[in-house]
């Protein structure tokens, strides 16, 4: 039986740019460095972001943009402090996707290693209500 998600990897260029980012952006809380211990295939980072554990592995094999991606939920009233942050990072924003009306709204951008996150400020049932009324 599937109890959720374990954890979720990234793959980056730099695990110290992708910490201060975490951290910066997205008060990300840092749990574990492998340094120069080698327990998985990569140099890693353990983060917890919203009680959710986030891995972060260093390697050269980093993918393009695509719209694979995590959303992180947060308050619609945070959304403008979040998109300071980004900006202040010189992170890249993401235009948005066109929305139905009440299914609240995110901001999408990517990361320095082409990886999309979303910080979405609705829940699943508030979007497949918006989605039942067109």
């Amino acid at each position: 039986m599937i109890k959720g998600i374990s954890h979720i990897t990234f793959v980056v260029r730099n695990l110290d740019r992708t910490a201060a980012f975490f951290k910066e952006i997205l008060d990300a809380e840092e749990v574990y460095d492998s340094g120069s211990e080698r327990h998985s295939l990569y140099p890693e980072k353990f983060f917890l972001i919203g009680g959710q554990w986030i891995a972060v592995m260093q390697a050269d094999e980093v993918v393009n943009r695509t719209y694979h991606h995590v959303a992180f939920n947060v308050k619609a009233t945070d959304l403008n402090k979040y998109r300071d942050r980004i900006e202040k990072a010189g992170l890249e924003l993401r235009h948005p996707r066109s929305r139905v009306s009440g299914e609240g709204e995110s901001i999408y951008f990517y990361d320095f290693d082409n990886n999309l996150f979303e910080l979405y400020a609705g829940t699943l049932d508030e979007r497949l209500k918006a989605y039942k009324k067109g």
